[in-house]
């Protein structure tokens, strides 16, 4: 069991809640808070009839026109059902978890004005994996993200769709099995909902817990490469890193040096003097990607503790407040610079990729036996490539273009949404570069037989070998890659 309050909740924390499928439940400190808000709310309601934006008026552009008290709940309810305008693929599962866990947590805090009622019920999607059809498509990244979030709480209502029991349903069927009925959402609930920035947030989130594992493999495959390619120790040591010392440039330097620690491979002289830069710079590269990935946590972990919608209720000070903590801007420029780093970790994989199968250092061409006969590893390296290539088109910021949206009101927004989104496919296409590099570099170091390399490294490989078989004459090799894909995919590394 998590229990939801104001101590700080980390990525990790995050990562460990997923992981060990806890269950939610809010603590003393958060349900007081919740309660607290919404009876000043309710009670300011009753004792004041001057328009407040979201609370009695229209959104958006409308924002003049006042609603009478026995319409809020329809207005509520029809923000809901306007603002599901979602296409696109469908949202991951996992990522919908995390945007009803982040959605839960930010309203927690006790200055949104929502029900406890209305908390409680998205505890209990949670809680029984009733997780909303969500699409990527349709949120600008500023008001919040607003489509994903109608289409993540339309259930409450009654309407719109539900993964439950392994299939997609309605969500008015699920609830009706599961004796949950429909919250009737007062004042202000519509917009707690849907402002909010929990769609970038998720995936931002789900981004960081894969980039911190593909940074720690990242490693690992460069040790391989290094290992086939014959590669020198030299560039690791730590006087040289001590005069530059970068965080993640200094971290890696020393995870490499471990990583070879007692390798006969690495141990014998070298008849070549220095390595080509994607080998010998893998401190400076893959430890700036490092720093990325830490600074990019360090934003997402202040937003997934922050209140996002608006207004903001002050209980305390008598205050109600329209601001912009919804606008996405902070992750969006996150998101892209997260984006930017993952990309290159893969290109400089390719490139290590491209040293291996050139036919350098006594390794064979293409790393096969009899080559001409056999094309061996020719073509992976193309298939990298290409994920490489798409990866800086991706990388191509999100955050620098802005639309103008809501009849002039919202003319500024973030893109924050497209950035989340790309930068998942960059992440995904690392994997599958980083999985090509290591087709290859474990082949390579085949040809340095009867030479061993580290434990780890010897532990790695056989573990490896156990789903991908040393290739010795030509066969289809996308089965390969698929496989070595699914054994990065499945490796657990320690942080």
């Amino acid at each position: 069991m998590h229990f939801i309050d104001s101590s700080l909740l980390t990525i990790d924390k995050v990562k460990e809640i997923i992981l060990e499928e806890k269950k939610l439940a809010l603590s003393e400190e958060a349900t007081s808070k919740i309660e607290r808000c919404r009876v000043y709310l309710d009670e300011k309601m009753a004792s004041n009839s001057d328009a407040i934006y979201g609370i009695n008026t229209g959104f958006g552009s409308l924002y003049n026109i006042k609603i009478s008290t026995e319409n809020l709940t329809k207005l509520q309810e029809n923000l809901m059902k306007s603002h599901a305008c979602g296409t696109g693929e469908e949202v991951p599962h996992e990522i919908v978890k995390i945007m009803l866990l982040l959605k839960i947590q930010s309203l927690s805090y006790g200055h949104s004005g929502v029900q406890l009622a209305t908390v409680n019920r998205l505890i209990d999607f949670y809680n029984n994996d009733i997780l909303p059809v969500v699409y990527t498509q349709g949120s600008l990244g500023a008001s919040g993200d607003l489509s994903p979030l109608a289409h993540l709480c339309l259930p409450l209502i009654n309407e719109g769709e539900v993964y439950y029991d392994g299939f997609r349903q309605p969500a008015h069927k699920v609830l009706e099995k599961l004796n949950l009925s429909p919250i009737t959402l007062k004042s202000k609930e519509g917009l707690a909902l849907l402002n909010g920035t929990q769609f970038m947030s998720a995936y931002g989130v789900y981004n960081l817990i894969q980039a911190d594992k593909l940074s720690q493999l990242a490693n690992i495959v460069a040790a391989v490469s290094l290992e086939g390619f014959d590669g020198r120790k030299e560039p690791f040591n730590e006087l040289i890193h001590l005069v530059r010392p970068h965080k993640g440039q200094l971290a890696t330097a020393t995870h490499m040096l471990e990583l070879l620690e007692d390798s006969e491979i690495i141990a014998q002289p070298k008849k070549h003097v220095q390595d080509p830069y994607s080998f010998r710079c893998i401190p400076q590269v893959h430890g700036a990607s490092k720093d990325v990935i830490d600074h990019v946590k360090k934003v997402f972990t202040t937003e997934i503790n922050s209140v996002t919608d608006n207004p903001n209720i002050f209980v305390g000070e008598d205050e109600i407040i329209s601001g912009g903590n919804f606008h996405g801007q902070p992750l969006a420029m996150s998101l892209d610079y997260l984006g930017i780093a993952l990309a290159e970790l893969g290109s400089i994989s390719e490139r290590r990729t491209y040293q291996l199968i050139s036919g350098l250092r006594e390794l064979p061409a293409f790393l096969v036996s009899n080559p001409g006969l056999n094309s061996g590893f020719m073509i992976p390296q193309y298939t990298a490539a290409s994920i490489v290539s798409q990866n800086k088109q991706l990388a191509t910021p999100a955050s620098i273009d802005s639309i103008v949206s809501s009849n002039g009101q919202e003319d500024h927004v973030s893109m924050g949404a497209n950035a989340a989104t790309k930068t998942l496919k960059i992440v995904e296409n690392l994997e599958r570069i980083l999985a090509i590099e290591l087709f290859n570099a474990s082949q390579a170091i085949e040809f340095r037989r009867p030479l061993k390399s580290s434990d780890f490294i010897e532990s790695f490989i056989k573990t490896y070998r156990e789903e991908v078989p040393l290739v010795t004459e030509d066969r289809i090799l996308h089965y390969d890659i698929e496989k070595s894909i699914h054994f990065l995919k499945s490796f657990q590394v320690e942080a």
